[in-house]
């Protein structure tokens, strides 16, 4: 990418939007509205084609999706693409999936902004975390069964000094642990649960395209999870939930599309 140069306009404006974990439907009233106002919109790679259809057309769409092992950008050339597009004193719509405080990254994009003088405004959405199950016909609480409940990524990023996420303690602190981004991890995921004391019959759902017309459920126990989810060839992008509250799964089965 080019070596920023400063213009001499008016800043403008940079929103951080989540656009929910995939179905059209759950995207918010004001993330629509800034996608249909925006000059410019940065897009990921899980963003719904229907969302970007609001755009108008003489926008600027720009892809920057991420997949394993295959960045369209890297998170530094996205921080500075959004900046030199605020300097140019347009109106900068950055689409998330889910909610982009929600292990999108769109914090770091937001201050990086800020530490630059230009002004950001996020965008909550709908995250995958609470949908994915949702759809599923899965709460992640429910009274009697699960008044707590925690999120995780499936992997960390790289080059950490120490690890930050023990499934196995994290387990055992509430009633619902959902892992996003851990199907290629999930055997070791269950393999350091086991090995924290975990109870092997411990219900465990797979929801793979959360909330989209192609979403499968597998559900299974901590001991055959692995194997059942390997032997549906279950792919990302995927939500795990483990936790009693997957058993609630037959009694809310209106909602599954699995």
């Amino acid at each position: 990418m080019e070596p920023l140069v400063k213009v001499e306009t008016v800043p403008g404006k940079v929103y951080i939007v989540g656009t929910g974990p995939g179905d059209p439907e759950l995207i918010t009233v004001k993330a629509l509205r800034v996608i249909q106002e925006a000059d410019v919109i940065v897009y990921d790679r899980l963003i719904p084609r229907e969302v970007l259809g609001h755009a108008r057309s003489d926008a600027e769409l720009i892809y920057a999706g991420k997949r394993p092992g295959h960045h369209a950008l890297t998170q530094d050339e996205i921080n500075r693409l959004l900046l030199e597009k605020a300097l140019e004193g347009k109106t900068v719509a950055r689409l998330h999936g889910g909610d982009p405080y929600v292990f999108g990254r769109g914090e770091e994009e937001c201050m990086y902004l800020r530490s630059h003088g230009v002004s950001c405004e996020v965008v909550p959405g709908i995250t995958s975390v609470i949908a994915g199950p949702a759809y599923a016909g899965i709460p992640v609480t429910s009274r009697g069964v699960a008044s707590s409940f925690a999120a995780a990524t499936g992997r960390e990023a790289p080059g950490k000094e120490r690890r930050h996420v023990y499934y196995g303690k994290l387990m055992k602190a509430v009633d619902t642990l959902v892992v996003v981004m851990g199907v290629g991890n999930l055997e070791n995921i269950v393999r350091e649960m086991l090995e924290e004391g975990i109870d092997p019959d411990l219900p465990v759902a797979v929801v793979e395209n959360a909330t989209l017309p192609s979403q499968r459920v597998v559900t299974g126990r901590l001991s055959d999870i692995v194997e059942k989810a390997r032997e549906a060839g279950v792919k990302p992008p995927a939500v795990i939930v483990f936790g009693r509250v997957v058993e609630l799964r037959d009694k809310l089965w209106s909602l599954d599309r699995g």
